[in-house]
């Protein structure tokens, strides 16, 4: 790990080298986050929500929300904090998706200089606070319903998105009707079983795309049977193309990081 900042910096950023499958536990910092994969891909779960995150996106959350957080591939978080104190950037008071352009890419680069002056610091944090944009999530977030037949079968498809088994079927393993299971998942996600896994299936697909991994292969790898098909049901759920979705951040949205940036455990803050 390496975590920047200066005595009176608004913002100071902690580097985590992450290999595949490594989980930050639950846990809270006293200070807001903004957690970003500089590259790869990351998963937070916030309470019944989970967001998976490219490099184009980042999550802001605020100080004292528990929050876990994983890595499906080989992947570096950077974390920018921010004060929690009265006087702070306190920009939202739940978790926001954040986009993460280019540009922001660059300026937290620019930002975890440690030989930065004070002057320059803050003129670039100025700015990097107002460039700090909301964007919607709807096909990055999927809840997990309350219900213990509904969640069992929420957590066997998000250990096997691929699983094509019908709602029917579904319901016959774990003791009710598939009316019933359909019932409980709207009850308890605010959406069908059919779009609720339409959505896990697209999570389980972003780390293996942001590793550019053929189209094909990553299709056939979350349950369809075609290319179009899955690019039909990622368009119909994020407005966009799997291409687009990544865009040109996957080449430009990494920040250069330490070879020393290894870190096994979560900073204290």
């Amino acid at each position: 790990m390496s975590r920047n900042g200066q005595d009176g910096a608004l913002v100071s950023i902690g580097t985590f080298r992450m290999p595949a499958g490594t989980r930050f536990t639950q846990h809270t910092h006293r200070a807001h986050q903004l957690a970003w994969a500089s590259h790869g891909t990351l998963t937070v779960d916030v309470a019944s929500r989970r967001w998976v995150l490219p490099t184009t996106r980042a999550l802001w959350i605020p100080s004292g929300v528990p929050h876990e957080v994983v890595s499906a591939g080989h992947t570096t978080m950077t974390s920018l904090y921010l004060s929690a104190s009265p006087s702070g950037p306190g920009r939202w008071a739940a978790v926001q998706p954040v986009g993460v352009r280019p540009l922001l890419a660059e300026l937290i680069g620019y930002l975890d200089d440690p030989g930065l002056g004070a002057e320059h610091r803050a003129r670039g944090e100025a700015v990097f606070l107002d460039l700090l944009t909301p964007v919607t999530a709807t096909a990055l977030e999927t809840p997990i319903p309350a219900d213990p037949r509904a969640r069992q079968v929420a957590r066997e498809l998000l250990d096997d998105p691929a699983c094509a088994l019908a709602v029917d079927a579904w319901a016959r393993r774990v003791g009710t009707s598939g009316r019933t299971l359909a019932r409980l998942f709207l009850a308890g996600t605010g959406m069908t079983f059919g779009r609720w896994r339409t959505l896990v299936r697209i999570q389980a697909a972003l780390p293996a795309l942001a590793a550019g991994e053929p189209l094909q292969r990553v299709s056939r790898g979350v349950g369809y049977e075609t290319v179009s098909a899955f690019v039909a049901a990622f368009r119909r759920e994020t407005g966009t193309t799997p291409g687009a979705y990544f865009g040109a951040g996957r080449k430009k949205a990494g920040v250069r990081l330490p070879a020393s940036a290894l870190c096994p455990r979560l900073p204290a803050g």
